[in-house]
């Protein structure tokens, strides 16, 4: 057998799989409950401390989450992965925390913005970097990034942690937030431009 065609096996006996466990959930089976549980408790918590950068937050956002999974669970048609509609939730809980909580003020973004001289050239320097996903992979980074990614105004804070942590595709971002994929694309741009600025003072000069 081809990769190709175990993978397209995989995928529709996963797919079978999950059809099964949303049949037994609808039917209140007690068992099935307990397993999903488990399951997306697993998934749903790292990305909720990615998010609120506090455990027992996170842990309420979870418990939030599937709580309200299952009073909608009625109205599930399998039109997503079932794993995707709850993490939709889980992330539309998390902005909903953020927005009710303010521990610390954000940064204004205008300043974090690149300028340039009158000839076109940015003042400062500084590389060219797409995305947050190689610095992430760098252990020492890590909780930096995180932090200063926290320090960002709401919008393109959610925007990067959806786009560059949670890896959701354009579409999927501007669905959750409500925004055309065009807003989704600046915001995202922006937000880069200004992280890489909090960035610069803790690097090696070039490094960003």
């Amino acid at each position: 057998m081809s990769v190709e065609l175990a993978k397209t096996k995989d995928s529709a006996d996963s797919l079978l799989e999950e059809q099964a466990l949303v049949s037994r959930l609808k039917a209140g089976e007690e068992q099935a409950f307990e397993a999903l549980v488990r399951d997306q408790t697993r998934r749903l918590l790292p990305m909720a401390r990615r998010f609120l950068g506090s455990h027992e937050e996170a842990r309420d956002a979870v418990q939030e989450t599937l709580l309200a999974a299952f009073q909608s669970l009625p109205t599930f048609r399998g039109e997503a992965r079932l794993a995707t509609w709850i993490r939709q939730i889980g992330v539309n809980q998390c902005l909903m925390v953020l927005r009710k909580r303010r521990r610390h003020p954000e940064v204004a973004i205008e300043p974090l913005l690149p300028k340039f001289d009158e000839e076109g050239h940015r003042e400062g320097g500084g590389g060219k970097w797409e995305s947050t996903t190689d610095l992430l992979e760098q252990s020492e980074m890590q909780a930096l990034v995180r932090k200063l990614i926290g320090d960002l105004p709401e919008n393109y804070r959610s925007v990067l942690l959806l786009r560059d942590i949670e890896e959701l595709s354009t579409e999927e971002v501007a669905s959750i937030l409500g925004v055309s994929r065009s807003a989704i694309k600046v915001r995202l741009h922006r937000a880069r431009q200004a992280l890489r600025t909090l960035l610069e003072p803790h690097m090696g000069k070039g490094s960003v």
